[in-house]
């Protein structure tokens, strides 16, 4: 499980890592990229963001459910966001040892985040 600590330091970095990597995507990326690409790219971003909005505020939880909800995101999100980047930047029109690799890492940390989303409700319901 992780500390309150713990919580606010993985969401301020990813945040202020999501909030770099989208100006990279924007004013960099753009012109080596895909579209279908780019819009992957985005969309890790985007996650990333978002449970880094998330794990800040369950910071200030005190439940035990907060707490492993913290770390079901702080994996998931660098499972999910992390391998969605390494697609996006692989060459996406070859099937690459990377892709191989990465391919199955996205779905697990989506299962993760899905799991943490839903530990929070029932430890809301329960609390």
């Amino acid at each position: 499980m992780m500390t309150h600590n713990q919580s606010s330091i993985w969401g301020a970095l990813f945040c202020g890592t999501a909030v770099i990597l989208g100006a990279f995507g924007a004013h960099l990326l753009e012109n080596y990229l895909s579209v279908d690409a780019l819009q992957s790219y985005e969309v890790g971003m985007r996650y990333q963001f978002f449970h880094g909005l998330a794990l800040l505020f369950l910071s200030v939880d005190k439940n035990a459910f907060a707490k492993r909800t913290a770390l079901l995101f702080v994996v998931g999100t660098i499972l999910f966001s992390g391998s969605i980047y390494g697609l996006s930047l692989n060459d996406n029109t070859t099937v690459t040892q990377l892709s191989k690799l990465l391919g199955p890492v996205t779905p697990i940390g989506g299962i993760l985040l899905i799991l943490g989303w839903i530990n929070l409700v029932i430890g809301y319901f329960r609390s």
